[in-house]
């Protein structure tokens, strides 16, 4: 929980408050749209950095904090599975994709681990 709330507080930090530099460095048209859409996609990673970090000491995969697990598990598979599909046809920016297919798919199998096993406590 801890280094899923970190990686996606710092994307939303990122985000947030250097999308014009962003839409720059991806060569990108600067225009108050893409702009706006990237700050709103950056206050949902800060969102549910914040969520995962507020969650981080409970115990996660029981009943009460399973849609935690599923939220997380939806967020990051869907996000791998996206960025698979095109690691091997984009062109441009290729490190970054292949980066974020990695980091993706590595939270993906475990937010999926720990939505199919039981929770321990630590005590036991």
């Amino acid at each position: 929980m801890t280094s899923s709330s970190l990686f996606l507080g710092i994307l939303g930090i990122v985000l947030t408050f250097l999308p014009i530099e962003i839409l720059e460095y991806l060569k990108i048209e600067t225009d108050v749209i893409t702009t706006l859409l990237l700050q709103i996609l950056g206050s949902f990673y800060l969102g549910f950095g914040m969520l995962n970090w507020m969650a981080k000491g409970s115990l996660i995969g029981g009943i009460y904090n399973r849609p935690i697990t599923v939220g997380n598990f939806m967020h990051f598979m869907v996000s791998a599975l996206t960025l698979l599909k095109i690691v091997f046809s984009i062109q441009v920016h290729i490190e970054i994709i292949i980066s974020l297919t990695i980091v993706y798919s590595v939270f993906a199998i475990s937010f999926a681990y720990v939505f199919r096993t039981n929770p321990r406590s630590i005590e036991e």
